[in-house]
C-alpha cells in the first residue's frame, strides 16, 4: 500500500473510536477499540493462535512467525490514512480475537482486511468489525474498498456480499482475486 495523506481527521462521532462493548451469543463479551502503536506484543500473541490454515487464507502464507515487515504494516496506524480495530475478549485479560483494518490507495479508496482467531469464527464477530471498520473509512472520507481474497476463502467472500455490493473483479496471480465494492446500505 502507497501512503496517502489523509483528507480528514479522526471521526470524533465514531463509535468506533471511543471503543465499544459487544456481546457474541454463547461466546461471551468483546470491547471492541482501536488498535495503538504500542500493541506489537498484542498481534505476536493474536498470530501465534491462529491456525496455518487462517493465517494462509489472510497473509496468502501459513508463515510460522510473523515476520516485523508485516507486524509494522499492521501496526502503523495513525488514526486516518491507516487505522485498525481489535476484538479484545473482556473475560481472556484483553486477549486480541479479531483485527480489522483499511489503509488509504488514493484519496477515495482504502484497501481493507480482516481476521478473526479460529475460535471465534462463525459468531459474526467477523461482520461486526468489518462494519466498524468500514463505517471508520467513511467517516474520513472513502467510500470505496479493495480486499484482496484467496479464492479459497469462501467466509469472507460471504461476508463481503453481506456488508458490501461489489464494482470491480480482477483475478491475481496465485489464486487471489481484488475485489473493489462499496459499502451495502442496510
Amino acid at each position: 500500500m502507497m501512503s496517502v495523506p489523509p483528507r480528514f481527521p479522526p471521526c470524533d462521532d465514531d463509535p468506533a473510536e471511543r471503543g465499544e462493548h459487544l456481546e457474541i451469543a454463547n461466546h461471551g463479551r468483546l470491547r471492541i477499540r482501536p488498535l495503538r502503536r504500542s500493541e506489537d506484543d498484542a498481534i505476536r500473541e493474536f498470530y501465534a493462535r491462529l491456525t496455518p490454515q487462517t493465517r494462509y487464507l489472510r497473509f496468502f502464507s501459513p508463515m510460522p512467525a510473523l515476520p516485523e515487515s508485516v507486524l509494522r504494516a499492521l501496526s502503523d496506524v495513525d488514526s486516518t490514512g491507516r487505522f485498525a480495530l481489535v476484538a479484545e475478549d473482556d473475560s481472556a485479560n484483553g486477549a486480541f480475537v479479531g483485527l480489522a483494518s483499511f489503509g488509504a490507495i488514493d484519496n477515495e479508496r482504502a484497501e481493507v482486511a480482516l481476521v478473526v482467531r479460529d475460535d471465534w469464527q462463525r459468531r459474526h464477530l467477523g461482520t461486526e468489525l468489518a462494519e466498524r471498520v468500514l463505517q471508520a473509512a467513511e467517516c474520513r472520507g472513502y467510500h470505496r474498498f479493495v480486499a484482496h481474497v484467496s479464492m479459497d476463502n469462501v467466509g469472507i467472500r460471504r461476508l463481503l456480499r453481506h456488508v458490501g455490493e461489489l464494482v470491480a473483479s480482477r483475478v491475481e496471480g496465485g489464486g487471489v482475486s481484488e475485489l473493489e465494492f462499496v459499502r451495502r446500505r442496510h
